[in-house]
């Protein structure tokens, strides 16, 4: 006599195919949070060298941390560690480190932890240039 239904094999297979599909939505759902996140950094940095630029016109010199971004450490969002070095007349560099799982952030294989904006005698170079929206 044969009976109609699942044996408990069957079901196993599907508990274990429904776990890896999670799994991998899971990977993919960070990766593309992190990545949303990255704006922050980015649209820091793009801020903070505006603020430069409005501060070099009318003083000799580029501004520290303290003098265009009032001595703030922090992205907008918090996501990202912000600072200031390099001043000079003719450029400056701005960097954004990534803090938390915000470290963890990668496109492709490069790793976008730490974001860099380095304006040297009317260039600006966004680096790594992966990271950056084209």
């Amino acid at each position: 006599m044969r009976k109609n239904g699942f044996s408990i094999l069957e079901l196993m297979v599907v508990v274990v195919i429904l776990g890896i599909l999670t799994i991998l939505a899971i990977a993919m759902f960070t990766g593309n949070v992190r990545q949303g996140r990255r704006s922050d950094g980015v649209n820091t940095l793009l801020s903070m060298s505006l603020a430069e630029e409005r501060y070099r016109t009318i003083n000799t010199t580029y501004g520290t941390l303290a003098q265009v971004w009032g001595g703030v450490t922090t992205s907008t969002q918090g996501y990202y560690t912000v600072s200031i070095s390099g001043t000079s007349a003719t450029g400056y560099t701005l960097t954004a480190a990534a803090t938390g799982d915000q470290a963890n952030d990668v496109s492709g294989s490069t790793s976008c932890a730490t974001l860099t904006l380095t304006s040297a005698s009317g260039t600006v170079t966004e680096t790594p240039a992966a990271c950056w929206p084209q």
